[in-house]
């Protein structure tokens, strides 16, 4: 069975750091791309941060250079390392993997993150 599990939302002031974590299993993590995604109240979600199982790093405009993609594969598990945290950043937060053959695509049940002082 599929299981994407994300942790680590919660409350925190502007310019404050968080880290999400999202705990995958059922699936061949090392072969799948990585992603984060997040959707704001009355808002399409958007992706926020991917990262390929080379390695590769790709991020949103609006979080480049406050927020970091990485993996454990050890652990099959991917991160979001947020910091200097905005109130626009507040959303719920989900990871997401998507590859292999056939092709699949799968979704955590999401995290909640409110920027707020």
């Amino acid at each position: 069975q599929v299981q994407l599990v994300e942790s680590g939302g919660g409350l925190v002031q502007p310019g404050r750091s968080l880290r999400l974590s999202c705990a995958a299993s059922g699936f061949t993590f090392s072969s799948y791309v990585q992603s984060w995604y997040r959707q704001a109240p009355g808002k399409e979600r958007e992706l926020v941060a991917s990262i390929s199982s080379a390695g590769v790093g790709n991020y949103a405009d609006s979080v480049k250079g406050r927020f970091t993609i990485s993996t454990d594969v050890s652990k099959d598990t991917v991160y979001l390392q947020m910091n200097s945290l905005k109130p626009e950043d507040t959303a719920v937060y989900y990871c997401n993997a998507r590859g292999g053959f056939p092709w699949r695509v799968y979704w955590g049940q999401g995290t909640q993150v409110t920027v707020s002082s």
